[in-house]
């Protein structure tokens, strides 16, 4: 499977329990889509937050996404990494 980085903007202020309940939501709705969210970062003073997963396409990381209520501004895909 192709790993991804998706990126959120606008989520300035977040708190650390606001962003595990949005991964704990992806958590909950990934095996629809076959996607393996990793890991979630956030910078709540800029607003931005990202995401690493392994999925089978970028549209599937971006449904999962939708479906649980913040979709990514971008979602990039991460051919190389160690």
């Amino acid at each position: 499977m192709a790993m991804f980085m998706d990126v959120h903007h606008g989520m300035a202020g977040i708190t650390a329990e606001q962003l595990k309940a949005a991964h704990e939501a992806d958590l909950a709705a990934q095996g629809e889509e076959g996607v393996e969210f990793q890991q979630a970062w956030a910078d709540p003073d800029s607003g931005t937050v990202y995401c690493l997963s392994s999925a089978p396409t970028r549209e599937a990381v971006q449904r999962v996404h939708e479906r649980t209520g913040h979709p990514a501004d971008e979602v990039h895909p991460v051919p190389l990494h160690v």
